[in-house]
């Protein structure tokens, strides 16, 4: 009982800030509003790790490669702590396996990222279509970089937006193969999480 408690905390704890992290990545990635006040707190949650991670991993062309790297790390370590809770010990593991692992999750974290946040936009655009709120900006602007090449290729039929529903289509067929890679990395029990 105490492991599985104890495996939940983990999975909460780590899923919170790794999902804080990538909304930084996400935000750099679609040059989003940094004086927004949820910017600003993504911002002040990630310095005190990215800061000095950022001295050794640089970006490249826009591309938050630090906060790629402590995204996967903060998973690797999880993993391998829920793995020692599982087994009582230090399980005997592959880093490079434990790596692969965590670059799966996190891939998958940042699908279901795109997923609900484009759920958001959608169900937004119905109740309050004109609304200034600083989270309804913020999710506009992360998921317009997935939005805009589809809204390209398919415009908009007599105010009709079906971009959406295209992007779901997209996100759930790239979940399908993360969830299949999972299985093929030999994840298992793990790869639910």
């Amino acid at each position: 009982m105490l492991a599985d408690i104890l495996i939940t905390i983990l999975l909460i704890a780590s899923t919170f800030y790794m999902t804080i992290v990538l909304l930084r990545f996400l935000l750099q990635l679609a040059r989003a509003d940094f004086y927004n006040p949820i910017s600003q707190f993504v911002v002040k949650a990630t310095n005190p790790l990215l800061r000095p991670l950022r001295k050794v991993i640089p970006g490249w062309g826009g591309i938050d490669g630090a906060a790629l790297v402590l995204a996967i790390v903060i998973q690797a370590i999880a993993f391998l702590l829920i793995l020692v809770a599982m087994n009582s010990g230090i399980p005997s593991i592959n880093p490079i396996t434990l790596l692969v692992w965590a670059a799966l999750n996190v891939l998958d974290l940042v699908v279901k990222i795109y997923f609900w946040s484009v759920i958001a936009v959608v169900i937004v655009s119905w109740i309050a279509p004109s609304s200034h709120h600083p989270a309804i900006q913020l999710v506009a602007q992360i998921t317009e970089p997935v939005m805009r090449p589809v809204r390209n290729v398919i415009p908009s039929m007599g105010g009709l937006d079906l971009s959406p529903i295209v992007v779901f289509l997209i996100l759930n067929v790239i979940s399908v193969v993360i969830n299949h890679l999972k299985i093929g990395a030999g994840m298992g029990a793990l790869a639910g999480m």
